[in-house]
C-alpha cells in the first residue's frame, strides 16, 4: 500500500508528536508543516530538516495536495481547516475537541460522511493499555458507578502561554474535559441526562467571560454519577491534582500514579497519562463484616510514554484509511463528549443544572 502523504497543521505538544509518528512510523510521508509562528522551523530541524514549511493552511493544502491532514491548531480553527481538508478529499486526524461548538462538530462529521473520508479525533486515552483496563474492571464493579476524575495543571512559562490561548475560546472543562467524559461513557455505557457545574476566573490574564478554574457533575441514565474537575494557571494548588477513581456496589478501581501526580508534575503532559499502577478493592464482607479479599495491585507491562501513546493513534488512523473501518461510533462519540462537555459549561455560566 502506498503511503499516506500527510499536512501536519499546527506544531505545539500534539502537532510535534503527531508529526514524529508520522516520520517514524512505515505508512506516512509528511509532505508540507504549517504554523503561524517559528515551532513549524523548529520542528523541521527536529526531524531532520527538507519539510516544505508554510505560514498559511490554505496554500498548503493547494501546494502539497495532501491524502491526510493532521490538524493540531487551536480550538476555534478546527471546524474551519477540517471541513476544508475533507472537502478537497483529505482523511482528517485532529486533535480534541472536534470542534469550538457542538454544530460545528457535527458539520465536520456530516462534511466526512459526505466525502466518504475518514475522521479520527484524538483522544489519546483509549489507545493507553492501562486506562482500557482501567475502563475494563469498572465494568466488574456493578451498578451505579462513581466515578472521580481530575487533571489540574499548575502551568506557568510556555503552558501557560499555551493555556492562555486555548482559553480564548474554551474553558478547561471543556478542552480537557472531553476526555474523561468519554472514559466516564464507556464505563458506564449509559445516558447521560443531567449535568451541573461551578467555575472561577482566577486571573485578569483570560477573556472576561471565561473561567480557569471548573468542576462538573454528571448524571447517568442507569444512577451513575461522574465528578470531573481542571484547573490551569501559576495560581493552581499541586495536590491532590491527579485523581482517577471508579467505586461501585462491588468495590473500586483507581489508578495511583506515585511518581507522576508527584509534586512539580502538573504541567508535564507525560504525567497526564501516565498509570503505573492500578488498585482494585473488593467490597466482599464476611459474616464480622471484615474484607474477604486483600486489595490487588496491577502493573501492567505495557506502560506506553507520550510519544509512543501518538504513535498508536497514527497506527490507528492508518488502518482506518487502509481498511475502511467504520468509524460511525468513534465520530458519534465525539460529538456527544463535546455535547455533554458544552452542557456544563453552559450550567456554569447560567448558574443552572442542564438536562441533557
Amino acid at each position: 500500500m502506498k503511503n499516506i502523504r500527510v499536512l501536519v497543521v499546527g506544531c505545539g505538544n500534539m502537532g510535534a508528536s503527531h508529526a514524529q509518528a508520522y516520520h517514524q512510523l512505515e505508512g506516512f510521508t509528511i509532505c508540507g508543516i504549517v504554523s503561524r509562528g517559528n515551532s513549524k522551523v523548529l520542528l523541521n530541524d527536529l526531524l531532520g530538516g527538507g519539510f516544505a514549511l508554510f505560514d498559511q493552511y490554505e496554500e498548503a493544502l493547494a501546494k502539497t495536495n495532501p491524502d491526510a491532514v493532521c490538524i493540531s491548531t487551536y480550538p476555534e480553527t478546527h471546524e474551519d481547516y477540517a471541513i476544508q481538508a475533507l472537502e478537497k478529499g483529505c482523511h482528517v486526524f485532529i486533535e480534541k475537541p472536534l470542534a469550538d461548538t457542538v454544530a460545528g462538530a457535527e458539520r465536520v462529521v456530516a462534511a466526512a460522511r459526505k466525502a466518504g473520508k475518514k475522521l479520527v479525533t484524538g483522544y489519546i486515552l483509549r489507545h493507553h493499555p492501562s486506562w482500557q483496563y482501567f475502563i475494563q474492571v469498572a465494568h466488574g464493579l456493578g451498578k451505579p458507578l462513581v466515578m472521580r476524575m481530575n487533571l489540574n495543571q499548575q502551568s506557568h512559562g510556555r503552558m501557560w502561554t499555551v493555556h492562555r490561548n486555548l482559553m480564548q475560546s474554551l474553558s478547561p472543562i471543556v478542552d480537557c474535559g472531553v476526555h474523561y467524559i468519554d472514559v466516564m461513557c464507556q464505563m458506564t455505557r449509559s445516558k447521560p441526562v443531567q449535568v451541573s457545574a461551578i467555575g472561577a476566573r482566577l486571573t485578569e490574564d483570560i477573556p472576561a467571560g471565561n473561567y480557569n478554574y471548573g468542576q462538573l457533575q454528571i448524571r447517568f441514565e442507569d444512577g451513575s454519577v461522574g465528578w470531573y474537575e481542571a484547573g490551569w494557571g501559576p495560581m493552581i494548588s499541586e495536590t491532590a491534582f491527579f485523581v482517577k477513581d471508579v467505586i461501585g456496589p462491588k468495590g473500586a478501581v483507581s489508578i495511583v500514579a506515585k511518581s507522576a501526580s508527584a509534586a512539580g508534575h502538573s504541567d508535564d503532559i507525560g504525567s497526564h497519562t501516565k498509570t503505573e499502577s492500578i488498585r482494585i478493592h473488593h467490597a466482599d464482607i464476611d459474616a464480622q463484616d471484615e474484607f474477604i479479599k486483600k486489595d490487588e495491585w496491577v502493573d501492567l507491562d505495557d506502560e506506553p510514554d507520550h510519544q509512543e501513546l501518538c504513535n498508536r493513534e497514527q497506527l490507528y488512523f492508518l488502518n482506518a484509511i487502509h481498511h475502511d473501518l467504520d468509524l460511525t461510533d468513534h465520530m458519534e462519540d465525539a460529538v456527544n463528549s463535546l455535547r455533554i462537555a458544552f452542557a456544563c459549561d453552559e450550567s456554569v455560566r447560567t448558574g443552572q443544572v442542564v438536562l441533557l
